[in-house]
């Protein structure tokens, strides 16, 4: 006779299990002696926890919010911008909210059917990242020249 292997499927988790307190079964009870204490309130002064560290923007994130700029100030609807791009409407609204990575030919035809070319809109992103990172990130003296372009290099 041959051992078969209990059938029982083996799981592996994708993420740590979130570390929760170990229920009591209903009908049992702890003895007095393991019973919690009640909370008393603390008389030492309470701090504020550390404020995070602010987040670089994403890339996908400020491309979306200048195509969205762009197309609301030539007053355009969604749609049009679409089909003028040849592109399709949830997309090219994805893409807007920063949901979506765009390829650059996705971007391309976005900036020639608002009117840009690609390079005046990755100019128009440059400038917003420069604008949103100035104001959460201190400029550091470190690795300075004399010159005052702070900028974003793009090569392709």
């Amino acid at each position: 006779m041959s051992e078969q292997a209990p059938n029982e499927a083996r799981v592996i988790p994708l993420r740590r299990a979130a570390v929760r307190p170990a229920a009591v079964r209903p009908g049992t009870t702890r003895p007095p002696s393991e019973r919690p204490a009640p909370a008393r309130p603390s008389t030492a002064p309470t701090t504020a926890p550390p404020a995070a560290a602010p987040r670089e923007p994403l890339w996908r994130d400020l491309v979306g919010d200048v195509l969205r700029r762009e197309r609301l100030a030539q007053e355009r609807t969604l749609k049009d911008v679409a089909d003028a791009a040849r592109i399709s409407m949830p997309y090219l609204s994805e893409v807007e909210r920063g949901r979506k990575e765009a390829s650059s030919e996705v971007l391309a035809a976005a900036a020639h059917a608002l009117g840009l070319g690609l390079g005046d809109l990755l100019t128009l992103v440059q400038g917003e990242l420069t604008r949103v990172t100035s104001r959460r990130v201190p400029p550091s003296g470190r690795g300075r020249s004399g010159s005052s372009y702070d900028g974003l290099c793009l090569a392709a």
